[in-house]
């Protein structure tokens, strides 16, 4: 897989790094401070299923949301399931929310192996940012004051 960085200042919604891995292509924005947004377009297959977990994780040190917009996803193997329920525990275990925008291609997987919409799929990008968005105020106004 190869990685290119720009090391300009990035505006909202820019994409600030790219890579290609087989016969997809990654890019990532940064929403604000903890929020990042990967792009993944082409095909997910066994050649670059695990690409795609390590590209979207690559900030996990540093954000607290994570949305992963596959819209533009032609075709998606059974491997790429496997890679999105490997990002769904990695993502859990590093306290990061995430959501997912499914294509048709991925969609049609899903069906047959996440009938019961375990994984977080939303038909939109702005609802999956919502979703993410939406989790952390709730959580936040779970915490009780100390009296």
């Amino acid at each position: 897989m190869s990685t290119t960085t720009d090391t300009r200042q990035p505006e909202p919604e820019t994409p600030i790094e790219h890579a290609d891995a087989h016969t997809a292509h990654f890019a990532t924005r940064l929403l604000g401070p903890n929020t990042a947004v990967i792009t993944a377009q082409g095909e997910i297959d066994a050649a670059n299923a695990q690409d795609l977990v390590d590209y979207a994780m690559q900030h996990g040190d540093r954000i607290e949301n994570l949305v992963l917009d596959m819209s533009e996803v032609e075709f998606f193997g059974t491997s790429g399931f496997s890679a999105l329920h490997a990002l769904n525990i990695r993502c859990a275990g590093e306290s990061i929310r995430w959501a997912s925008v499914p294509s048709a291609a991925v969609t049609r997987l899903l069906e047959i192996c996440d009938p019961e919409s375990a994984l977080p799929f939303y038909g939109r990008l702005d609802s999956a940012l919502s979703a993410v968005q939406e989790k952390r105020r709730a959580s936040l106004k779970l915490v009780s004051e100390a009296r």
